[in-house]
């Protein structure tokens, strides 16, 4: 899991298998955003290549932080087909913004500054 900041936007990637194991990392995550309060997350889905239950609830429950503080939440793709399964058999898929041209969204058009790098 990786974070970084951006001048409107704070982002958090993450990579490889999201499941239980990683709830205490990305609630940390998910804490900074919230502290953050930047205008925009974003979650980076691209590199993921599973997720289970604790995916969908965090994502969730940040859907509902944001929406609570009139702030944006965005999942950047190409989301994997297990992801994009989880979340559309989970009926929430219509309920995020989903943009698989994430770049600009990622860098900011500028170099981001580290916040934190969890693994």
């Amino acid at each position: 899991m990786h974070v970084t900041r951006h001048e409107e936007t704070f982002v958090i990637t993450l990579r490889g298998e999201m499941d239980w194991d990683d709830a205490e990392d990305f609630e940390a995550a998910r804490e900074a955003a919230d502290r953050a309060a930047l205008p925009v997350t974003a979650i980076d889905l691209s590199r993921v290549t599973f997720a289970d239950s604790m995916l969908l609830n965090t994502l969730l429950a940040l859907r509902r932080r944001h929406t609570s503080d009139g702030r944006d939440l965005v999942l950047l793709g190409p989301l994997n087909p297990v992801v994009r399964r989880l979340l559309d058999v989970g009926g929430v898929l219509g309920h995020f913004t989903v943009s698989d041209t994430g770049a600009a969204v990622r860098t900011g058009g500028r170099e981001p500054h580290e916040d934190e790098d969890s693994g």
